[in-house]
């Protein structure tokens, strides 16, 4: 019973979240920045989202590619097509409830290439640690590129003393953070603890395979087609065409958290980019029609691939 409730809560909750921040988004605009959006998705050049659709595949296939080193480490040579179709499933699950589409890779792979649910489950861990360090490269880089203006905004909405306040409490939580996690005896700081060794683990096991720099090489390189799909959706519309690349990595880095809140991005995804798009001088309306123009593109391919991928599983996998 338990169960069953936290499952449909993980289901609901981010995705009320969503549709709440639709109905905002959708109120605070006035009818004639409705009505610039309308005329921006009719008049957008879409060869550039088609381009964007067509660079993330590139994006799908180096994460199914750089999943098979993992899997060949741990000495299960598994069938390409089955790497690649379980991948697509799982973003396809992760617009249900977020981060489940894991799960789902793992459970899969066990169905059609019997490689134990734990070992499978453990390589993605790996590459979510390792997605996780790639991504944290882009925010240190965006923020050195774009210091100025992000202090500039912040000094501007909090006062320095305010800033102040929150710097020494975030230290103070810091600290106690720390103090409990040394000495705590709590039951969840140990299962905490058992899950960080694992994930450290996880990591080092990257380190000591056969391939790992082939491994590195697509990690970059499935970050490095993310960050290219949306880069190219900004000369879909002629408002957006001059924005300079720096911001684009803004946008790209806001876009990819704002994912995380909600079921795949819904809602929150537009919202994020309007916000810090705004702090160049591009109007509401624009940035919502091109947050819509790219999250809709971008999910209706993972509609697509991952319906398709799950039919074509059992045929190809037919004895």
């Amino acid at each position: 019973m338990k169960t069953s409730i936290r499952k449909f809560l993980s289901l609901t909750i981010p995705l009320l979240i969503g549709l709440g921040i639709i109905y905002y988004q959708y109120t605070t605009l006035t009818s004639e920045e409705i009505e610039k959006i309308k005329i921006s998705f009719i008049k957008a050049d879409y060869f550039y989202i088609y381009l964007s659709l067509f660079i993330a595949l590139f994006g799908y296939w180096s994460r199914a590619y750089r999943w098979k080193f993992a899997l060949q480490h741990l000495g299960y040579n598994t069938k390409f097509h089955n790497d690649f179709f379980t991948v697509c499933v799982s973003y396809l699950v992760n617009l249900t409830i977020p981060r489940s589409g894991e799960i789902s890779r793992a459970a899969l792979l066990k169905k059609y290439e019997n490689v134990p649910f734990d070992k499978a489950f453990g390589t993605v861990v790996a590459e979510r640690i390792v997605d996780l360090l790639i991504f944290l490269l882009f925010v240190v880089i965006a923020f050195i590129l774009q210091f100025d203006k992000l202090y500039q905004f912040l000094i501007e909405k909090l006062p320095l003393e305010k800033i102040i306040y929150l710097l020494l409490g975030g230290i103070l939580v810091f600290v106690l953070f720390i103090l409990v996690w040394i000495y705590a005896e709590w039951n969840i700081i140990k299962k905490l603890k058992e899950k960080l060794s694992g994930l450290i683990e996880g990591m080092t096991s990257v380190l000591k395979m056969k391939d790992k720099w082939n491994y590195i090489f697509h990690s970059f390189f499935i970050w490095f087609s993310y960050l290219m799909m949306f880069y190219v959706t900004i000369f879909a519309l002629p408002e957006t065409s001059n924005i300079s690349f720096d911001v684009v990595i803004m946008g790209f880095i806001f876009g990819s958290l704002a994912v995380g809140f909600t079921n795949g991005g819904i809602g929150a995804y537009p919202l994020a980019i309007a916000l810090i798009y705004s702090l160049y001088g591009i109007t509401n309306d624009v940035g919502v029609a091109f947050g819509w123009l790219v999250w809709t593109s971008q999910t209706l391919l993972t509609i697509f691939l991952g319906i398709l991928s799950y039919l074509l599983l059992p045929i190809l996998n037919k004895k």
